[in-house]
């Protein structure tokens, strides 16, 4: 990997060197790999020479394999009898967070954490990750790639991916951290020990559901903004992960809402919080999403009556234009008093450009699907053409819901 040496490599050397009486807490650094064979010895040994060198707690690196079908675990044996500090731990079956889930669980660290093998991180960053933790000022830490201050070299494709995908937890959890999947993580071992039983994701997802659950049960996300390089050779595939943590969302806001999960046990057991509001944290989704269904529904309606009795005077990208236009200014105004509770002429400008915004995305999916039909079925009967817009319009009805939700959140809300 030239491209992270030339950005990374040898850059212990410009701190202080630590002498290991000094060292008294102990961090625990979990690698999980998955046929890492042709990367993980190198990885592992720059790892181990900058924490010898620059780190000031006592460490241990524990390779933790997935059921790894190439030499990786031959590897990561070597690697244990040529490192004092470097250990090894197996897996039958694949998946990260299980893989974390396991390793952190057995822990006797005072803080565990894990990186991934490629490095992507800069390892300056680890320091400033573990240390809230160590003193007791925070409970979770994590790295992120979309703070101002984040240096981050990867693709387009990937960084437009990884907003979004934050902008999703955003508006359908209301989560406060910002990057979400960054592969950079650390969290106390005795709040792991209460928190990662509620986790059930074993893969990709885990990192997500372990944030949420902390945050909804009060407790302190310290953030790090990193220097992070996109691994061109990852073996993660984008879609199958991308579709993966949707369906975690979608379970997260089901078992929130239902209270399945029992957050307020959480929060009283590991916070030391009344389960009550916690800052920054919000009740009432399922209301809310009642109510946003039943605005919905209303506006969706409206939408069909309009644009049937418009479309033979405009046709049917103006009728879907001016429905559209004439129906989100309304949805945007009930959700607004009905759904968030927002009142008063305070940020109603902002709330309305969002909702146009929210229109905009509406037409292009609409008015395209439209283009499509008429272009490749000229004779579209007119009840197809109605049913390919209602799944258009759920698909912009669910951005709807999560941008005005993020638009409309009230700071001091609990």
């Amino acid at each position: 990997m030239p491209v992270i040496e030339s950005l990374q490599g040898s850059r212990a050397s410009e701190l202080a060197p630590v002498a290991p009486g000094q060292r008294t807490t102990v961090v625990e650094i979990v690698v999980p790999v998955y046929n890492e064979a042709e990367d993980l010895a190198a990885s592992i040994r720059r790892l181990d020479d900058f924490l010898a060198e620059a780190f000031p707690y006592e460490y241990r690196i524990t390779i933790a394999d997935n059921a790894s079908t190439d030499a990786t675990w031959t590897i990561a044996g070597d690697l244990s009898h040529e490192r004092t500090n470097v250990g090894r731990h197996h897996l039958d079956l694949k998946g990260r967070g299980r893989a974390l889930k396991q390793v952190w669980l057995e822990s006797t660290a005072d803080v565990v954490c894990y990186m991934d093998v490629d490095l992507s991180t800069d390892l300056k960053a680890l320091l400033p990750l573990v240390a809230p933790l160590v003193t007791g000022h925070s409970d979770l830490a994590i790295g992120t790639r979309l703070s101002r201050s984040s240096r981050v070299v990867r693709g387009p494709k990937r960084e437009f991916i990884s907003r979004s995908y934050n902008l999703i937890l955003r508006g359908a959890l209301q989560v406060s951290f910002s990057d979400a999947q960054c592969g950079f993580k650390a969290i106390r071992t005795d709040v792991a020990r209460e928190l990662l039983p509620l986790v059930e994701d074993n893969n990709w997802f885990f990192d997500t559901e372990m944030l949420v659950l902390a945050q909804r049960a009060g407790l302190r996300i310290h953030e790090v903004p990193v220097d992070w390089v996109d691994d061109p050779g990852t073996t993660v595939h984008i879609a199958s992960t991308a579709t993966e943590d949707l369906k975690g969302v979608w379970r997260l806001m089901k078992g929130l809402a239902s209270r399945k999960i029992p957050i307020d046990r959480l929060r009283a057991d590991l916070a030391g919080r009344a389960p009550s509001a916690v800052p920054g944290v919000p009740n009432g989704m399922f209301g809310q999403l009642v109510r946003f269904g039943m605005v919905g529904v209303a506006s969706t309606l409206a939408y069909f009556v309009l644009y049937l009795l418009l479309r033979g005077a405009l046709g049917a990208q103006g009728a879907n234009f001016a429905s559209l236009l004439i129906t989100a200014v309304g949805n945007t105004a009930l959700n607004r008093k009905f759904t968030f509770g927002v009142t008063g002429r305070g940020g109603a400008l902002k709330h309305q450009l969002g909702g146009l915004v929210a229109f905009a995305v509406a037409l292009v999916l609409t008015s395209g699907s439209l283009w499509l039909l008429h272009t490749y079925w000229p004779d579209v009967p007119r009840l197809v053409e109605v049913a390919v817009l209602v799944v258009t319009n759920l698909l912009a009805t669910l951005f709807r819901f999560v941008s005005l939700r993020v638009l409309m959140r009230k700071p001091s809300a609990a």
